[in-house]
């Protein structure tokens, strides 16, 4: 199922006839680090083709602009979307609407495609008014058999403003891989006090919470060692052990396993030794209150994310990068990352935010426009 509009481009005239740009260091220093100021379509195929990144990036976070056919302003270092006042320089624009908004994004999440790596994944910001239709985009670019999760994130307090309509308190991030073997890397959330009471009712003599569990699970293996008798017991029909007699019979020696008044056996989880619990697809990571830059994110969102879905040494890119908090929250994980942004104002402040932290190396690239030997 594909979106059909005026002047969708093949996926081969994107490829083969994108203008790349040729990147000029303005800070002479080569780190695989890099800050890159221009149009990111131009600049992904200059990556894909002259800097040899051909599924060489294992994640990738953008929050590309929404659509919403409107300006974004810098005010005596305070971002926000008010009408334009004497002296407020303009961050950046956001005027593409409709099919040409949905072309500009499929052009870029091609390329992108092609710079991961077979292990990597796309996490895709957007809105609930577009994010529908950019849903069917990365289904055509990434395949729906590559689609992990829509997730809902609360970005902010209720607000009652008069409206015809439920309040919106929430946008949406689209989760895809690249294929099937992807990094994962099992979120938890740790339990609330409340949680725990609730979940962990039982207490010991010296006052750990816990609670028990079945030693035995669904399927039968009569021929295994987790389907023999253990202590003059065998598994309910239709189960076996969880783990071999020899290892059950370890946990009872250590005192972790309860024995009911019945006899019935059941292994003991302690609260204290808890890892959390599951993360779901609704996330509350609220947007910063005085933010940097228009459009700036909750760090503990990217940090979130960058946790779950790539390894230390992993090389991370954002296309949009904005104020630059996916480069911070990749660089504080000892990742490696790369920021691209046209907005002149983005990057000084990116470049502002990321010279903050202590022994962070990074290179700064430009390129010309006016030179006709900038377009290779």
């Amino acid at each position: 199922m594909q979106l059909e509009y005026e002047n969708k481009r093949s996926e081969e005239n994107i490829l083969s006839h994108t203008n790349k740009v040729k990147l000029i260091s303005a800070t002479g220093f080569n780190s695989k680090n890099k800050l890159i100021q221009g149009d990111n379509l131009s600049v992904l195929k200059a990556l894909l083709e002259d800097y040899n990144l051909a599924e060489g990036i294992d994640l990738v976070y953008i929050d590309p602009p929404f659509a919403t056919n409107g300006q974004f302003k810098m005010s005596e270092g305070r971002a926000n979307t008010i009408s334009m006042s004497k002296g407020d320089e303009i961050a950046y624009t956001d005027t593409l609407i409709g099919a040409d908004f949905l072309e500009y994004l499929r052009e870029r999440l091609i390329l992108i495609r092609e710079l991961m790596s077979k292990k990597a994944s796309i996490y895709l910001h957007i809105d609930y008014k577009i994010g529908h239709y950019v849903k069917i985009i990365m289904d055509e670019v990434f395949g729906r058999k590559n689609f992990r999760n829509d997730i809902t994130r609360i970005k902010c307090n209720p607000k009652n403003f008069s409206r015809k309509g439920f309040g919106n308190i929430k946008d949406l991030i689209l989760f895809y891989s690249k294929t099937e073997n992807y990094t994962w890397n099992e979120p938890k959330m740790p339990f609330t006090e409340e949680e725990i009471v609730k979940l962990f009712k039982k207490l010991t003599p010296g006052g750990r919470r816990y609670t028990t569990i079945p030693l035995h699970a669904p399927g039968e293996t009569s021929n295994g060692e987790t389907g023999q008798e253990w202590k003059g017991k065998k598994p309910p029909k239709g189960r076996h052990w969880r783990s071999a007699p020899s290892v059950l019979e370890e946990l009872d020696k250590k005192g972790l396993i309860e024995w009911s008044a019945t006899g019935v056996p059941r292994k003991m989880i302690f609260a204290d030794e808890s890892k959390g619990k599951k993360m779901q697809d609704i996330w509350e990571f609220k947007d910063p209150q005085y933010p940097n830059y228009p459009t700036e994110k909750n760090i503990y969102l990217l940090e979130f994310i960058i946790n779950s879905s790539s390894s230390r040494g992993d090389l991370v890119m954002d296309a949009f990068c904005g104020s630059g908090t996916t480069l911070i929250a990749a660089q504080r994980l000892e990742r490696n990352w790369i920021g691209i942004d046209k907005s002149e104002q983005a990057i000084k402040t990116s470049q502002k935010r990321l010279s903050e932290i202590p022994q962070t190396f990074f290179s700064v690239f430009d390129y010309d426009l006016l030179k006709e030997e900038a377009l290779l």
